[in-house]
């Protein structure tokens, strides 16, 4: 994943952001006891969200625990931790290892045949466990390399791909919560997705990798395009969580997707802001 679904830290409560800190170790702690070091690596703000939602959603019993570990070996944290952590902890390892294998399958990469080699018999495990979601990650993510390699410019198309993966992550249960929580998922991903294009766009075009926003970037109203898009597919999601029953931990979940979301983009903007400044006053002289 990739880190952009967090919150925004100046405008929530400090008991919230104790309890959301604790939620993460949580799922961290998690990770490292069932999946080892490697998969304690894949460990990101967008599953500490997914863990946080459906533990609101199902009301889930959680236990609350304090440890150390190698970010903290001198005091001790608080880690929340229910069957809902164990869930998304094994989505996790199933997303980093099928991205794995296709940096392996398609670019050759080593860390890639490493990764898989060190989770293969775990997943194994679980995909065996959950063979929905492991059937629709796998798909999602061939779909979504046979679009990059054609350089496809419908972002909506490429998009969809990751939208239609974390779908089907949220769906926890097959019950009445399942197509809301599939389009937060679908939208949501969507947004990450494009929130990942756009920045890294620069990046891409100096070093001629794909980018399916390339096309957009040539036209003068290319920011606009892109905070619309974005604007969109958050808007979306957050229709159907208010359409939830959550209220364990809501102020949290609103901050995430009212505030959290656009903290990665509103930083891109004051970094382009500065570029333009010292740009302009480059020429001035």
């Amino acid at each position: 994943m990739f880190g952009y679904v967090t919150i925004c830290e100046p405008e929530l409560k400090r008991k919230d952001y104790r309890k959301y800190k604790a939620y993460y170790c949580g799922l961290c702690r998690t990770l490292k006891e069932n999946h080892g070091n490697l998969g304690q690596m894949t460990l990101s703000y967008d599953m500490t969200f997914a863990v946080i939602l459906l533990t609101s959603l199902y009301e889930t019993l959680t236990k609350e625990e304090e440890h150390r570990c190698k970010v903290h070996p001198l005091k001790k944290q608080k880690m929340l931790q229910n069957s809902i952590t164990e869930y998304v902890a094994d989505m996790n390892v199933l997303l980093a290892y099928y991205h794995m294998k296709d940096d392996w399958d398609d670019e050759r990469k080593v860390s890639g045949f490493i990764g898989t080699k060190i989770l293969e018999r775990k997943v194994r495990k679980l995909i065996k466990k959950y063979p929905r979601q492991s059937q629709a990650i796998k798909e999602a993510l061939k779909q979504l390399v046979e679009l990059e390699k054609s350089n496809c410019t419908d972002i909506d198309a490429t998009s969809g791909c990751f939208g239609r993966l974390l779908g089907e992550v949220l769906v926890y249960e097959e019950d009445m919560w399942e197509p809301r929580l599939r389009e937060i998922g679908f939208y949501l991903g969507k947004f990450i997705y494009i929130m990942d294009a756009y920045e890294d766009l620069e990046q891409d075009l100096k070093d001629g990798n794909y980018n399916p926003l390339k096309h957009l970037n040539k036209q003068q109203n290319y920011e606009e395009v892109c905070h619309q898009m974005l604007c969109m597919m958050i808007a979306e999601a957050s229709v159907q969580f208010e359409k939830l029953p959550c209220l364990l931990d809501i102020d949290i979940l609103r901050n995430i997707l009212y505030d959290g979301v656009w903290m990665k983009y509103r930083k891109l903007q004051q970094q382009k802001n500065i570029s333009e400044e010292k740009k302009n006053d480059k020429e001035s002289i």
